[in-house]
Parts: structure tokens; sequence; C-alpha cells
């Protein structure tokens, strides 16, 4: 296990072996988090739009959920406007 020292200014080398595992390249960006006390390091995908493109594929829609509701909204509003 790899041990660190931060310098004055907070910053840290991730060691060369964590860096290629992770595939962590120069710019590559990462979310910071503490838990429970710990810090943990997450690689962020190089493209979110394309990592998360189909990531809820099979999960019912709420675009499709709203428009049905709108839809059935407009029914009843033009029913209680003829009727």
């Amino acid at each position: 296990m790899p041990i660190v020292t931060a310098s004055s200014r907070g910053q840290i080398v991730i060691p060369k072996d964590i860096r290629k595992k992770l595939e962590i390249s120069p710019g590559k960006k990462l979310l910071m988090k503490v838990r429970d006390g710990e810090v943990a390091l997450i690689p962020l995908p190089d493209d979110p739009v394309e990592y998360f493109c189909g990531f809820f594929e099979g999960e019912s829609s709420l675009t499709k959920a709203l428009i049905e509701e709108r839809r059935k909204e407009r029914n009843r509003e033009t029913k209680k406007a003829s009727g």
C-alpha cells in the first residue's frame, strides 16, 4: 500500500502504478469525495455525454410519462370546454 505525502500547498502525487491501473493521464478529471473520514478519488469519463448515453435504457422514461400526462390533461381540458 503506497503512502504519499502532502506538500505545503496540499498537493499529492498519485503513484505511477495506481495512475496506470486507473488510466489517469495528465489532464484527467477526478471526483474527490470524503467518506467516513477517508478521501476517495474517482476518475471521471473523458466524454460524460457519451459515457452516460443509454445509461437508463430499459428504465421508464420520465419524458414519455410527462408527454403522456400532458396529452391526458389536454383531452380533459378539451372535454371540459366542449361539454
